[in-house]
């Protein structure tokens, strides 16, 4: 039964390789005339676990990238620039949170909690007062993994945070 399996599957890729390339369809370029390239992310690479805007301010956003800290736009995406460079003792941001009382008041839990062969692991949780300018950390650094932060809606001083901990060992 196996090298029957084996056959049928030989014999279609030799099918497949074999078949002429079928040409492709012609497009007809005047579609897409209106249309302009336009970047809708900050000008880097890597992966990201987290972003957070607020209903009251439609076109502001953060994301938090698992090397490169948190970034923000203020002009629905068009540019972004990073405000957590200078404070950040950890680049990986693993949960962002803004308090929808009072949107200048935003929180992030830092490491990685997609797990796989290499993660960066965080310090704890950061806190912003005033739209990311400036930021204080805020504890929780042994946990080193944080998957959420939910801001109380009418208190942006209660925060909740939801923490996997130490991904290669006991917590």
């Amino acid at each position: 039964m196996k090298h029957a399996f084996s056959r049928v599957i030989a014999g279609l890729a030799v099918v497949l390789v074999l078949s002429p390339a079928v040409p492709d369809a012609q497009m007809d370029a005047s579609l897409f005339a209106g249309l302009r390239w336009r970047s809708i992310g900050p000008s880097r690479g890597g992966r990201s676990q987290t972003g957070a805007g607020s209903v009251a301010r439609p076109l502001e956003y953060y994301f938090g990238a698992t090397g490169g800290g948190v970034w923000k736009t203020t002009d629905g995406g068009i540019t972004w620039r990073p405000v957590s460079d200078k404070t950040f003792k950890t680049s990986s941001v693993g949960a962002l949170a803004i308090a929808a009382s009072k949107p200048d008041v935003v929180y992030a839990g830092m490491g990685e909690t997609e797990l796989r062969g290499n993660i960066i692991q965080g310090d704890g949780v950061y806190k912003t007062t005033d739209g990311g300018k400036t930021w204080t950390a805020m504890g929780l650094e042994k946990t080193l993994a944080i998957a959420r932060i939910r801001v109380h809606p009418a208190n942006p001083d209660l925060v909740y945070v939801a923490a996997l901990g130490n991904p290669y060992g006991p917590n």
